[in-house]
């Protein structure tokens, strides 16, 4: 596998033997299934007894791989007939963050999620996921049409942060994402967000201001990445593993805190490992946890979304007293 992590180097090795012995049997005709299947057992139990011990720096290693599921990805799996819709109707149209009306399990909703890329083309396309103000005032925009029309509302979260260029700041940037956040406190509709990979300060709250947040287990969940922390703390950013280890940033710290409601498995070694079950294992959160929202009466609904918000350091400070 490409983008091998430097904690799975004696898996890496295991997996090379796996391919000789294929391309062994391949080319010379010899049986050797029962090896092969050994050797698969020892990697399965090998990544299990990793990703059961990953340290929180591993894991944003891991939330990082560039093989892990996209925003893309679960857009085309999950969803039915999306027509993206473009533009802020004020500056122009950021394609780190993409807006679609789409159907999930044939109930129509507005899907918005931040696109990574997965090679240096779309990477560059989508400026790596970190959006300007453009990208939140579309946002806001489809916030604003979804509740008008009432359409639940899903978003994905995968974004190392907003993007910090002197054009954002010019733009408004800082105005952009406590717009989004206002909006999401206004709006009657459902309202669901999943954290797929990165959720990186304010240009990840921007989207996740919802009724329930939903969080992959290897993903992270942080208002500074580890190495921004490290660089302010201690005007070096070597120490990233200490200051990921201090920020609280895991699924399982999170959920603990209460600001995330539901931590989504993934497949053994990882969502980069085996797409198509990462997405599968999203869908049942996401219909679980949309069911329960559109329970809710509506201003009950927006109501509960404003207190989760407001009571979040409260949650810290009787966490840590």
């Amino acid at each position: 596998m490409d983008n091998i992590l430097d904690f799975e180097a004696q898996v890496t090795a295991l997996e090379q033997k796996i391919k000789e012995l294929r391309e062994i049997s391949r080319v010379g005709d010899i049986d050797v299934a029962s090896d092969i299947s050994k050797l698969q057992q020892k990697v399965d139990k090998l990544l299990r007894k990793i990703y059961r011990e990953l340290t929180p720096w591993q894991r944003v290693a891991v939330a990082r791989h560039p093989n892990r599921p996209k925003f893309k990805d679960y857009l085309e799996e999950l969803f039915e007939d999306p027509i993206e819709l473009s533009g802020d109707r004020l500056f122009g149209d950021d394609k780190a963050i993409i807006g679609c009306l789409a159907k999930y399990n044939n109930m129509p909703c507005m899907v918005i999620g931040q696109e990574k890329g997965s090679d240096t083309e779309t990477r560059l396309f989508h400026n790596f996921g970190m959006a300007k103000p453009e990208g939140y005032r579309k946002a806001l925009r489809l916030f604003d049409l979804a509740d008008r029309f009432y359409l639940p509302i899903i978003t994905f979260i995968d974004t190392s942060g907003a993007y910090p260029g002197m054009e954002s700041e010019e733009r408004g940037q800082a105005e952009a994402i406590a717009k989004c956040m206002e909006k999401s406190f206004q709006i009657s509709v459902p309202f669901i967000s999943v954290i797929i990979g990165e959720g990186g300060s304010g240009g990840a709250i921007a989207l996740a201001s919802s009724d329930y947040v939903l969080m992959l287990e290897n993903s992270v969940y942080s208002v500074i990445s580890p190495e921004g922390c490290a660089s302010i703390l201690w005007k070096d950013k070597s120490k990233a593993e200490v200051a990921a280890e201090s920020q609280k940033l895991t699924a399982t710290d999170l959920l603990e805190l209460k600001i995330i409601d539901n931590i989504i498995e993934e497949p053994v070694g990882g969502a980069h490992r085996n797409k198509h079950e990462t997405v599968e294992n999203v869908k049942k959160s996401l219909t679980e946890f949309l069911e329960k929202s559109i329970s809710i009466a509506d201003d009950e609904r927006k109501s509960l979304r404003r207190s989760r918000f407001l009571n979040i350091g409260n949650s810290f400070v009787s966490t840590s007293s």
